[in-house]
């Protein structure tokens, strides 16, 4: 199960929301960087990147920042928020994102997103963000009709092997991963899943690790790294 880290972008800082709510924020660092060098340093194999400013806005807006850790950081990294067309999705691959994250046009476009997956593969990840088993867009301000469910099966459907599942009311609240919610687009799907939201310390790891032959992938953890309630180098022993 890879641990991944995740920095999350506004105004050029590294910061956490509240349920991805933009008036709870904390920003952890104004050097996104040293952010990216510090978990790199504590063995991270991967890392995720979110625009908040581009998720709400519908283009990037921190791609200064993602350049600048893909100068400095030889860790493989995924980065979403704001992408919504095909040449942005070209852009950052050929800066050197490893992975391209789509959420909002992914959800509300499956023309394009067919469209994507054609042009680029695995290349691109689909990020289910989801609350009350509804699908939410527009930086997760927009709840749409769609279910978490069905739109796995129609990714699934278009080709794709992995998607990553957040359940907003987790997410960065430390109560804990929606392990039910994660059993059941796995079983439901057959996708592999990368689990984001929740977690709170090791004893969480340990649930979801506990998935890993049943096809859970990876884990994206934010405020509890930032907050120390473990370490990368502590959950990486857990594997």
């Amino acid at each position: 199960m890879l641990i991944i880290p995740a920095i999350d972008l506004r105004g050029g800082k590294v910061v956490r929301l509240f349920q991805g709510r933009f008036d709870r924020e904390k920003v952890y660092s104004s050097d996104p960087v040293k952010a990216a060098k510090h978990w790199a340093k504590q063995g991270a194999q991967f890392l995720h990147i979110v625009d908040l400013d581009g998720a709400s806005s519908g283009k990037p807006k921190n791609l200064e920042a993602l350049k600048n850790i893909l100068e400095e950081v030889c860790v493989p990294l995924e980065f979403g928020g704001g992408v919504r067309s095909v040449e942005i999705i070209s852009e950052l691959l050929s800066l050197g994102v490893q992975r391209v994250v789509l959420g909002t046009r992914a959800a509300d476009d499956p023309h394009f997103l067919k469209k994507a997956f054609k042009k680029f593969g695995q290349k691109i990840i689909v990020s289910i963000d989801a609350k009350d088993s509804k699908v939410l867009t527009q930086g997760w301000n927009n709840s749409t009709s769609k279910k978490v469910l069905d739109f796995g099966k129609e990714l699934k459907d278009i080709g794709f092997k992995q998607v990553i599942y957040t359940d907003i009311s987790k997410d960065g609240a430390l109560v804990g991963p929606n392990i039910q919610g994660i059993k059941e687009l796995i079983r439901e799907t057959g996708l592999d899943v990368i689990a984001s939201g929740g977690v709170s310390g090791l004893k969480d790891l340990i649930k979801l690790k506990s998935l890993q032959k049943k096809g859970l992938s990876g884990v994206i953890v934010g405020k509890a790294l930032y907050e120390g309630k473990f370490t990368l180098v502590e959950a990486l022993k857990l594997k």
